[in-house]
Order: structure tokens, then C-alpha cells, then sequence
């Protein structure tokens, strides 16, 4: 093993097997440590099948546990940084839902269906977290799908109100609203960001975040055209723009999931 080419496909190989808690990689040294609670010669198998010039160092049970524990205390953290963003995104979809009604803007109720798909995602995560490779994949899987679905509902909704005879927006609401979002948003992605960690779940989680801060941007920048224009056009723009963003994002975590 000498390059991520082919940490892929020994991820790939063994993401299936449901008694690997964890595979460490060390490029430079061509080894692989795999934490695992199955049979050694299954895996040892699965890992010759490949062709790749490998042969087992050895087994260490002691440094296995000590892997192990590691292995239960960064699920640990992972529980509890997820379920913050999950509890602050679950919030701020109840908020701006209600103010993007009340206003008549279509980019804070876009930006809720986001946020409420980002809550979605975060609960699923929440079951990922210490589950097989597979599994977290699989959420990851789901998760895009989701985002997907949200998005075409939304583009569906902006076409209506292109169409249709609709009051401007409220721009006050608008840019006090999103800026409130923009940090809460903020602060998820400086929560997720700090497990520094490679599961699909997790990753899925930051670009979701990551998108939800270029989100809230867009809607300041439309409300204050709204003031200047005294026309609805830009929130219904940014309202596109929002949702081409997510389904950008959600066609990045579906290529993740692969």
C-alpha cells in the first residue's frame, strides 16, 4: 500500500465486514492497524484478494484495546458535537419558517428547509456514529438523496412565485434573521470542524454547514437589493441560487458515499 488509491480500495474492501471498528493508515510507513472484534484470517483474506503485496505484522490485543477505547471516546465526542448543531439547526428552522412566512421571503424559507434538512441529517448521524463503514455511508447515501428532494421542492415553489402576484419581502426581517443564522451556522461549522474526523457522516455534516454559511450570505446581500430595489426579484433569485447550492452539496455527498 503506497498511495490513497489504494487506501481506497482497501476502505472499499472491507467497509462491508461489521466487526471493523476503525482502519488507520499510514501512508509513509505502508502499513494498515485494523481495529476489529472478527475473525484475523477473514480479514487478512479480503486484504490478500486485492493483489497488493501485503502480509501480516502481527497482532497486538493490548494496543487493539487501546485502539478501541480511543475509538469509544471519539464517538463520544462525536454524540455530543452532533447533537448541538442538530438542537441549534432544529431551532433555527422553527425561526425562520415562521419569519419567512411572516415576512413573504423566499429566501429565509428556503434557507429553513435547508436548515431543516440539516437537522434530518444530523439525527440520522447521530445513529451512524460508531456504526460499521457501510452504515455511515449509508446515512451519507440518504442524507444527499434528502437534500435533493428539499431542493426541487423549493425550485418548484420559486417558480410558482415568479409567476404569481406576490408583495415585496420584508427586507428588515430578512437581514436581521440571516444574520442571526449566519452565526449559529458558524458555530456548527467550527463544532464539526474540530473532530477532525474522516467518517462520511461526519464530512457530509461539514459541507452541509459549510454551504449553510454561503447560504445565509446570499439572503443578507437579497434583502439588502430589496431595500434598494424595492422589488421582490432578488429574494426570489437568491432563492434559486439557494437551492442550486444544495443540490451542489448534496451531489458532493453522494459522490462521497460511493
Amino acid at each position: 500500500m503506497d498511495c490513497p488509491c489504494e487506501e481506497s480500495l482497501l476502505r472499499m474492501k472491507l467497509q462491508e465486514n461489521g466487526t471493523i471498528a476503525r482502519l488507520d493508515f499510514d501512508l509513509a510507513a505502508r502499513t494498515l492497524d485494523v481495529i476489529h472484534n472478527g475473525d484475523e484470517a477473514a480479514i487478512a483474506a479480503a486484504i490478500d484478494s486485492l493483489n497488493l503485496g501485503s502480509h501480516l505484522l502481527g497482532t497486538d490485543t493490548e494496543r487493539g484495546d487501546e485502539l478501541a477505547t480511543t475509538t469509544a471516546d471519539s464517538d463520544s465526542r462525536q454524540r455530543k458535537a452532533l447533537w448541538w448543531v442538530l438542537v441549534i439547526n432544529a431551532a433555527f428552522f422553527a425561526i425562520e419558517i415562521t419569519t419567512g412566512l411572516l415576512s413573504r421571503s423566499m429566501g429565509l424559507m428556503a434557507d429553513s428547509l435547508d436548515m431543516l434538512a440539516d437537522a434530518l441529517v444530523y439525527g440520522m448521524s447521530l445513529m451512524a456514529v460508531g456504526a460499521a463503514v457501510a452504515r455511515k455511508k449509508r446515512v451519507a447515501l440518504w442524507s444527499g438523496f434528502l437534500q435533493l428532494l428539499l431542493a426541487a421542492l423549493g425550485l418548484a415553489e420559486v417558480v410558482r412565485r415568479f409567476t404569481g402576484a406576490e408583495v415585496t419581502p420584508d427586507f428588515r426581517t430578512m437581514i436581521g434573521i440571516s444574520l442571526l443564522a449566519l452565526a449559529a451556522n458558524a458555530i456548527c461549522l467550527w463544532i464539526l470542524q474540530r473532530m477532525k474526523s474522516n467518517d462520511a457522516h461526519i464530512r457530509a455534516s461539514v459541507i452541509f454547514s459549510a454551504n449553510d454559511v454561503i447560504i445565509n450570505l446570499g439572503v443578507i446581500a437579497a434583502g439588502g437589493l430589496v431595500w434598494l430595489l424595492d422589488s421582490k426579484l432578488p429574494d426570489l433569485i437568491v432563492g434559486v441560487i439557494v437551492f442550486l447550492i444544495v443540490i451542489r452539496g448534496a451531489m458532493r455527498i453522494l459522490k462521497l458515499a460511493k
